[in-house]
């Protein structure tokens, strides 16, 4: 498979140019494929019949091991199984990358909505939603100033993890767009942050984690979003019309170039 990347940099832009990837309509394989989990530090073998996988794809199960991020080691086509006696996978990342983005911190920002649109890159974190799952929201009309931070409602010791989530680059991804943002914060587990965001102010923040309260996620993505803002109004200001997008430079290395065993960049 090709995987063409070009990577184009100047002092004035500290631009990344990634060529478009053709894009080809996948037909499922049914497959065995025995997937590591490098959080078990174990591998296990699952049934495949939604995709068409390779090794190296980043994968989610149905099983003990469900919401845990699996990688593809081994792919079998030649197999006659009892269904019954094997989970299934249920997710795959969908690592095709293509589009300008700049250098931006710790992370790469796009202003294009076609580069790292949220739909996509949530699948490098999460297992698709299940459609018998019930969610319920709340807000109040708690406002934050994202330029005074340190008046947020929460403890110094959740202030402190939080910082230190944002200081590790556990921020993976964030994104604004037309007044709302959405933050996917890893730790042990991904969650989801929300929020709204206009005039300096950030209304409406939730986190999908278990805690019922401001948590360190939220903390994090905060810190993070005033940062990549304050980069952007510095070096881009003129690129953003009220999209942008934010990735850990490491991740996008991880997910959408090593993932892919064959194809060549140019620096």
């Amino acid at each position: 498979m090709k995987f063409p990347i070009g990577f184009a940099f100047d002092d004035e832009s500290k631009k990344v140019e990634m060529e478009p990837l053709v894009q080809q309509a996948t037909v499922p394989v049914k497959s065995l494929v025995q997937v590591y989990f490098p959080e078990r530090n174990q591998s296990l073998t699952y049934f495949n019949d939604q995709f068409d996988l390779k090794r190296g794809d980043f994968v989610f199960v149905d099983g003990k091991l469900e919401g845990i991020r699996g990688i593809v080691r081994e792919v079998n086509k030649n197999f006659k199984i009892k269904v019954a006696d094997y989970k299934k996978v249920i997710s795959v990342a969908d690592t095709n990358v293509s589009g300008q983005m700049h250098m931006a911190g710790s992370h790469f920002v796009s202003f294009d909505v076609s580069v790292l649109p949220y739909e996509k890159i949530r699948t490098w974190y999460l297992p698709p939603v299940k459609p018998e799952d019930e969610f319920e929201t709340g807000n109040d009309d708690t406002v934050v100033i994202l330029n005074k931070l340190g008046d947020m409602k929460v403890s110094q010791a959740v202030w402190e993890r939080g910082r230190e989530y944002y200081m590790d680059n556990h921020v993976r991804y964030i994104c604004v767009s037309d007044g709302h943002g959405k933050a996917i914060v890893e730790g042990e587990r991904a969650y989801e942050v929300e929020f709204d965001f206009a005039d300096g102010e950030i209304r409406n923040l939730i986190c999908s984690c278990p805690c019922g309260y401001t948590c360190k996620h939220e903390v994090a993505a905060m810190m993070q979003l005033k940062e990549t803002l304050e980069l952007i109004e510095k070096h881009y200001a003129d690129l953003r019309h009220g999209y942008f997008a934010a990735i850990v430079k490491g991740d996008l290395f991880r997910f959408a170039i090593d993932s892919h065993e064959t194809g060549s960049f140019t620096l």
